[in-house]
C-alpha cells in the first residue's frame, strides 16, 4: 500500500525534473543548430514551431570557419588566460582573507565581514565607470592586468571559504598553537590541506564570474589584443548588418568551455556548498 503511493510521486518528481532540464537545454541546443544552418534558415521555422524548428534541414560549417578567420581565437585565449589568472590570484587573496576572518579574533572582525557581505550585493555596473577612471589613472587600460584585479577580490568566494573555515573544529588550531605553530603555519599546515573541496568551488565562482563578464572588458580593454570572446562576438554587428550565424557559433563556443568545466567539477562544488553551514 505504501509503495502504490509512493510511485505516482516519484514519477511526478522525476517528470518535473526531466521537464525543467529540457527547458533549460533547449535553449542551447537551439543556439547549436542555428550555428550549424545556412544564415537564411536561422529564424525561418520559428513561427509556427514544428520539427524543423530543432532540427536542421539544411547543414553547414560556415559560421565557425568565419569565426575562426577572425580574431575569435586570440579572444578566446585571452579570455582562458585572465580567467585561470584571475582565479589563481583570487584564490590566494580570498583564503587568506576569509581564514582571518573566521579564525583571528581583532577588533571589528564582524563589521570588516558585513562590509564585505555588502560589497558583494552592489551590483558591479554601479562601479564600473569609477573603477575605469582609476585603471586609466593607473595606466591598466588595455593591460591583462586591468582585466584581471576587479576579479581577484570576490566577496562571494571569501563567504563561502569563511563558512567553510567555520565548520572546522576549533580544537585543530587550539593544539597547533599549543604546539607552537604561528598563525600563518596553522593555516598552510593544518586549515590548507583541508580546503580543497571549497577552494574548488570558489575558483569555479571566479572563473564563471570573469568568464561572463563583458561590461569591464569592453570599457577597460576595447583593444584588439586584449578583447576577451564575449566582446569580440559583438564585432560581428556592423552597420551592414548582424551577422547572426557566426553569433550563435561563438556563442555555442564560450559556452562549452564552463559548461564542460561545472560539469567536471560539479561534485566537489555541490559538496562543498553542502558543508558551509556556519557555527557562529
Amino acid at each position: 500500500m505504501t509503495s502504490a503511493r509512493i510511485k505516482p510521486a516519484r514519477a511526478l518528481h522525476i517528470a518535473t525534473i526531466a521537464a525543467a532540464g529540457i527547458v533549460f537545454f533547449l535553449p542551447l541546443w537551439w543556439i547549436f543548430i542555428s550555428a550549424m544552418r545556412p544564415e537564411d534558415d536561422i529564424f525561418r521555422y520559428l513561427n509556427p514551431i514544428g520539427w524543423e524548428t530543432f532540427l536542421p534541414t539544411r547543414w553547414t560549417f560556415d559560421h565557425f570557419v568565419a569565426l575562426f578567420q577572425s580574431t575569435f581565437g586570440r579572444s578566446i585565449f585571452n579570455s582562458l588566460f585572465v580567467a585561470v589568472a584571475t582565479v589563481a590570484g583570487g584564490l590566494i587573496v580570498c583564503t587568506l582573507a576569509a581564514f582571518a576572518l573566521a579564525v583571528i579574533e581583532f577588533p571589528g572582525r564582524n563589521i570588516v565581514f558585513t562590509l564585505m557581505i555588502v560589497s558583494f550585493l552592489i551590483p558591479f555596473d554601479a562601479i564600473a565607470l569609477p573603477l575605469y577612471y582609476v585603471m586609466r589613472g593607473a595606466e591598466l587600460q588595455n593591460t591583462y592586468l586591468g582585466l584581471i584585479l576587479p576579479g581577484v577580490g570576490n566577496g562571494l568566494a571569501v563567504f563561502l571559504l569563511r563558512q567553510f573555515f567555520l565548520g572546522l573544529p576549533k580544537e585543530l588550531r587550539e593544539a597547533a598553537m599549543v604546539d607552537g605553530m604561528g598563525w600563518f603555519q596553522v593555516f598552510w599546515r593544518i586549515y590548507l590541506p583541508l580546503t580543497g573541496p571549497a577552494m574548488i568551488s570558489a575558483g569555479l565562482i571566479m572563473f564563471i564570474f570573469q568568464w561572463q563578464a563583458y561590461l569591464w572588458p569592453l570599457l577597460i580593454a576595447p583593444a584588439t589584443e586584449y578583447k576577451v570572446a564575449a566582446v569580440s562576438i559583438a564585432q560581428f554587428n556592423s552597420a551592414y548588418g548582424i551577422a547572426f550565424g557566426p553569433i550563435m557559433a561563438g556563442a555555442m563556443c564560450i559556452s562549452l568551455i564552463p559548461m564542460l568545466i561545472l560539469v567536471f567539477f560539479q561534485p566537489y562544488f555541490t559538496n562543498s556548498v553542502a558543508s558551509t553551514g556556519s557555527k557562529e
